[in-house]
C-alpha cells in the first residue's frame, strides 16, 4: 500500500502529467486503494508541488540572475511583459490562475501556472488560493471523467459511444 501511495505522488510530480495521470493511473492501474484514497493522495501532492515550484522560483531567479547574460538579455524582457501584463493580472488574479491550473490540458497546470504567477508577480497568498482552487477543479474533472468511464458512460460498449460514434 505504501508503494502503491509513493508511486502515485512521484507519478503527480512528474512535469506535463501532475494529477491528470496521477489520478487515472490510480483508478485503472492501481490494485489496492480506493478511488477516494487516491484522489485525496493525487491531490494534496499536486497543491504542495504547486506550491514548491513557486517557493523555489526566487532563489533560482536570483541564481540565474548572475549570469550576466541572462541578466542583461531575458531579464529586461520579463520584466517588460511583467509590467505590461500586470494590470490584467490584479484585474484578474486568483480566479485566472486557478482556470490555468484547473484546465486539464497539456501546458496548463501547477509547473506552469507557479512559474507564470511568478513572473507575473502575484503575491504568495494570491497563488496559494489559486493553487488550491485550480487543483481541485483539475483534480473534480479528472476524477469524474474516470468515474464516467469506470461506470460504462464512456466506453467502447458504452451507449455514448454507440450514440456518438455510430458503434453497432
Amino acid at each position: 500500500m505504501i508503494e502503491e501511495i509513493l508511486l502515485l505522488a512521484a507519478i503527480t510530480l512528474i512535469p506535463a502529467l501532475e494529477l491528470r495521470a496521477s489520478i487515472p493511473w490510480g483508478f485503472f492501474m492501481g490494485e489496492q486503494l480506493a478511488w477516494p484514497v487516491v484522489v485525496l493522495i493525487c491531490t494534496i501532492a499536486n497543491i504542495l508541488l504547486g506550491w514548491i515550484v513557486f517557493i523555489v522560483m526566487a532563489p533560482a531567479f536570483s541564481f540565474i540572475r548572475k549570469w550576466n547574460w541572462f541578466d542583461k538579455t531575458i531579464w529586461p524582457i520579463l520584466e517588460k511583459t511583467q509590467h505590461r501584463i500586470h494590470p490584467y493580472v490584479e484585474k484578474y488574479g486568483e480566479l485566472g490562475v486557478a482556470v490555468f491550473i484547473g484546465i486539464p490540458l497539456p501546458g496548463s497546470g501547477v509547473y506552469t501556472g507557479a512559474f507564470g504567477s511568478y513572473l507575473l508577480g502575484l503575491d504568495r497568498r494570491k497563488f496559494v488560493i489559486a493553487n488550491v482552487i485550480g487543483v481541485l477543479i483539475a483534480a473534480t474533472a479528472v476524477t469524474a471523467l474516470c468515474m464516467l468511464i469506470m461506470h460504462g458512460f464512456v466506453g467502447k460498449e458504452s451507449w455514448t459511444a454507440k450514440l456518438f460514434l455510430k458503434i453497432k
